[in-house]
């Protein structure tokens, strides 16, 4: 039985943020979610969340995952002091307990797992996460044997000048024997300058202790500024890019894209530069994006092709073309094969297949047939101060520039608006439907200055 407890109680002083530093967002997630998606390789039988400040927003934030218990460090005591919060929960607890920081948030599912196999197919009392910097000026350094058994933990302000060579440093990832652990857990002391309870104070009490070494350094990057959580993301957008163009697909200007890990992307698909993809998205094969989109929460059919738009909570259905300049919203839909062009809004839209909005047109709360062709500056006037009323427009209508459609308003299949049109009642099928005053023309007619200055 393995159990897991994350580190999450810090308010994080240098972000000078009130929203607790584990929950600043790197990716699309925040960073002590993305701990928690670090552990789906290990089966755990407890997954302890250690919370202090904002212990509520940090709660709200993790409501939506089950199996969480979290346990609340007053003070903030240190790293001990913090394990020795979840003493009460693990009563009887035989197995192995993993420790986390919560401002570690690129972490490798496998790197974990190996830590967990490591620690347990050598029976150790601890197993410690560590690194080998080219530079581990400031880390406490972790003195090993030739099998990796610890044999000292020495910080760095107390290295000889000989132990400062040494570039193995501990990453504060740790795997306990829990029973092990707690023969001295309880009875750490906070015997230093901070007055503080370290958790690498018990280390030299559990025996056998080994480490292991992470491959890349990168993953034991902690969050402790907004500096620091730019590199965290530009570090998370590397490895997502390089994943997705190893899965076919292809990024022209990385650099200036980015991607949540939460996004989907089928093969086949382009990226253009100045396209940023967030939230649950799924782009399907084949589809050229941007350059300059921004699509977030949505759902892009195969073979589309969107650019220069921007695209939130809405799906669009295979070989529609959206953009330049269309903003799709609020759960708008478009159909197979339509077209979304200049200046297009649509919000709560629903398109059937091969309809056409090409230009300068806003469609709300509007459910739209097959084949419909909507004119330039075409609307639906679907707001009357109080509440939101539906427009239908039915098969093949065909709107005329410049029509105003006043909901509630049905108009029937194969319908055509004349322009300059402003419709406020149903329509039957088939029909033309002209709702504009007569032109009225006044010979001779010039504005009063031109009269005046021709009396003269």
């Amino acid at each position: 039985m393995v159990a897991v407890a994350i580190l999450a109680a810090g308010r994080g002083t240098r972000m000078k943020s009130s929203l607790p530093k584990v929950l600043h967002s790197v990716g699309g997630k925040s960073m002590v979610e993305r701990v928690l998606d670090s552990l789906g390789a290990i089966d755990l039988s407890h997954t302890l969340v250690v919370v202090g400040f904002g212990k509520e927003q940090v709660q709200t934030s993790l409501a939506h995952l089950p199996g969480l218990t979290f346990v609340e460090q007053a003070q903030q005591l240190g790293t001990g002091h913090a394990v020795q919060q979840v003493i009460p929960h693990l009563e009887g607890f035989e197995g192995d307990l993993l420790v986390l920081n919560g401002d570690v948030p690129l972490l490798r599912p496998e790197t974990l797992q190996k830590l967990v196999n490591t620690h347990q197919q050598n029976g150790n009392a601890v197993t410690l996460l560590t690194a080998q910097f080219d530079d581990p000026t400031g880390y406490g350094r972790v003195f090993c044997d030739d099998h990796n058994m610890i044999t000292e933990i020495v910080e760095h302000r107390d290295c000889s000048p000989t132990q400062r060579q040494n570039r193995r440093i501990n990453a504060g990832v740790y795997c306990f024997n829990w029973p092990k652990l707690m023969t001295v857990l309880p009875h750490l002391q906070a015997d230093n300058d901070q007055q503080e309870y370290y958790l690498t104070d018990v280390v030299k009490d559990l025996q056998p202790a080994m480490a292991m070494d992470v491959k890349d350094c990168q993953e034991i990057f902690g969050i402790n500024s907004r500096k620091h959580l730019a590199e965290a993301y530009g570090i998370l957008q590397d490895r997502i890019k390089d994943q997705w163009m190893a899965a076919g697909v292809t990024l022209i200007d990385p650099d200036s894209i980015t991607i949540d890990t939460t996004v989907h992307i089928e093969p086949d698909v382009v990226i253009e530069p100045q396209t940023h993809l967030r939230g649950n998205t799924v782009i399907g094969s084949g589809s050229r994006i941007g350059p300059g989109s921004m699509i977030e929460d949505s759902q892009i059919g195969a073979n589309t092709t969107i650019t220069f738009s921007v695209i939130s909570d809405s799906t669009v259905q295979a070989g529609a073309r959206v953009g330049p300049y269309a903003h799709l919203r609020g759960q708008a839909d478009v159909g197979e094969g339509c077209r979304i062009g200049n200046f297009v809004e649509l919000k709560k839209a629903t398109l059937g297949p091969k309809t056409n909005v090409a230009h300068l047109s806003y469609l709300g709360d509007a459910t739209l047939g097959s084949q419909v062709n909507v004119g330039a500056g075409t609307i639906t006037a679907n707001y009357d101060g109080y509440k939101k009323h539906p427009t239908v427009i039915g098969d093949r209508v065909k709107t005329g520039s410049n029509s105003v459609l006043v909901a509630p308003v049905t108009l029937g299949a194969d319908t055509t608006v004349a322009a300059g049109s402003v419709v406020t009642k149903d329509t039957p099928e088939d029909c033309l439907v002209v709702a504009r005053p007569p032109q009225k023309v006044y010979e001779g007619w010039r504005p009063r200055h031109l009269r005046e200055s021709s009396s003269d």
